[in-house]
C-alpha cells in the first residue's frame, strides 16, 4: 500500500475542489496467457462442458498445474494433444469441434493462467483458470479467441481507468479465537467465574440445540470473500523500452514529473519491486501480501457521483515503507545524504577483488 493526493471534483461536497490523500493498494497484473477454449450447451439442469481445445504449446508453468509432484513426474501432460496440430486427421477433428462450438454452444470460456516467472514469488506452477467471454454473437466469440490462443492479454484491455471492480480472494488467516476476537462480543465482568472472554448465556433450554446465531469460539480468517466496489485510481505500464531507452516513470503525474517507479525506496515490505503493469485501487484489499486475486468488472451499473467521477492524481508517494520514509527517489537521498560508505567502496578500483 502507499497513499496518493489528488483534487477531489464531486460538486456539492464540502470537500469539492480540495486536496485529499487517500491510502491506495497497488496489485501487480502481469499478462495471462491465453491457452484453451471451452464451450457449454444448456440443458434442463444447467449449463454443461460441450468441447474443449487447448493450444498446441503450453508452457511449462501452466503444466506443472496437472501434476501434484512436477520433480517426480514424467512431465507427459500435453505431449500427445499437442500433435493434433500438427497431423492433417488432427487439424480436421479441430475444425469440427470449433464448428460445432459454433453451432451449439451458448457460452464461450477461455482458459487462461498466471504467468509466475514475471514475479518476485518462489511458485513456479501457474495459476489456471476459466473467464468468459461476453459480447458478439458465439462465433465471434470462438474466433476471437482462436486468433488469441497461446497469445497474451493485458490488463489495459480488460479494465479502464476509474472503472468500478469486485475484488475476489482468501483473507488473512487468524486461526483458531475465541468469541471476543472472533465476533467482538462483550467482555464479561473481571469477577466472573472460569473466565471472562465468554458468552454468558448460549440459549434457553428449549429448543435443546445451540443455535447457528450464537457466537462461538473456532477459525477466524482464511475465509473466501468478494469485496465490491473497488475504485480503480491507475492502470499503471510496467517498466518497458520505447525507442531505445527503457521507460520507468508509471508513479509520476501531470503535477510531479520526476521520473520514479511505483516501488518504493527498498521495495514493497514482505513483496519486493514492483516491475510489470499494475492497478492502483482505492483502500485495501482482502489477503496478505503476494497471496493470488482475482479481479472482475462490476455486475452493477453504477451511477453515483462516486462512481462517475474522473481522477487525476496529483503525487504518489513512493519513499520508503520501512520505517520513516523521507526521500521519494535514490538520487533526492544520494543528494541529501551525500557520498555514503557503500557509493565510495563501488568507486575503488580492485574493491572486489579485497572482498
Amino acid at each position: 500500500m502507499t497513499h496518493t493526493v489528488r483534487e477531489v471534483h464531486r460538486p456539492g461536497l464540502k470537500i469539492s475542489k480540495r486536496e485529499e490523500v487517500e491510502a491506495v493498494t497497488i496489485i501487480e497484473t502481469p499478462p495471462m496467457v491465453v491457452v484453451g477454449v471451452v464451450g457449454y450447451v444448456e440443458t434442463p439442469k444447467g449449463l454443461r462442458n460441450f468441447k474443449t481445445v487447448f493450444a498446441e504449446h503450453i508452457s511449462d508453468e501452466c503444466r506443472r498445474r496437472f501434476y501434484k509432484n512436477w520433480h517426480k513426474s514424467k512431465k507427459k501432460a500435453f505431449t500427445k494433444y499437442c500433435k493434433k496440430w500438427q497431423d492433417e486427421d488432427g487439424k480436421k477433428q479441430l475444425e469440427k469441434d470449433f464448428a460445432a462450438m459454433k453451432k451449439y454452444c451458448k457460452v464461450i470460456r477461455v482458459i487462461v493462467h498466471t504467468q509466475m516467472k514475471l514475479l518476485p514469488l518462489r511458485q513456479k506452477k501457474a495459476h489456471v483458470m476459466e473467464i468468459q467471454l461476453n459480447g458478439g454473437t458465439v462465433a465471434d466469440k470462438v474466433d476471437w479467441v482462436r486468433e488469441r490462443l497461446e497469445k497474451q492479454v493485458s490488463v489495459h484491455n480488460v479494465f479502464s481507468q476509474n472503472e468500478m471492480i469486485d475484488v475476489i480472494g482468501v483473507t488473512k488467516g487468524h486461526g483458531m479465537k475465541g468469541v471476543t476476537s472472533r465476533w467482538h462480543t462483550k467482555k464479561l465482568p473481571r469477577k466472573t467465574h472460569k473466565g471472562l472472554r465468554k458468552v454468558a448465556c448460549i440459549g434457553a433450554w428449549h429448543p435443546a440445540r445451540v443455535g447457528y446465531s450464537i457466537a462461538r469460539a473456532g477459525q477466524k480468517g482464511y475465509h473466501h470473500r468478494t469485496e465490491l466496489n473497488k475504485k480503480i485510481y491507475r492502470i499503471g505500464h510496467g517498466i518497458h523500452v520505447e525507442d531505445g531507452k527503457v521507460v520507468k516513470n508509471n508513479a509520476s503525474t501531470n503535477y510531479d514529473v520526476t521520473e520514479k517507479t511505483i516501488t518504493p525506496l527498498g521495495g514493497f515490505p514482505h513483496y519486493g519491486e514492483v516491475n510489470n503493469d499494475f492497478l492502483m485501487l482505492k483502500g485495501c484489499v482482502v489477503g496478505t501480501k503476494k497471496r493470488v486475486l482475482t479481479l472482475r468488472k462490476s455486475l452493477l451499473v453504477h451511477t453515483s457521483r462516486r462512481a462517475q467521477e474522473a481522477i487525476e492524481l496529483k503525487f504518489i508517494d513512493t519513499t520508503s515503507k520501512f520505517g520513516h520514509g523521507r526521500f521519494q527517489t535514490a538520487q533526492e537521498k544520494r543528494a541529501f545524504m551525500g557520498p555514503q560508505k557503500k557509493h565510495l567502496v563501488k568507486g575503488k578500483p580492485g574493491a572486489q577483488e579485497e572482498l
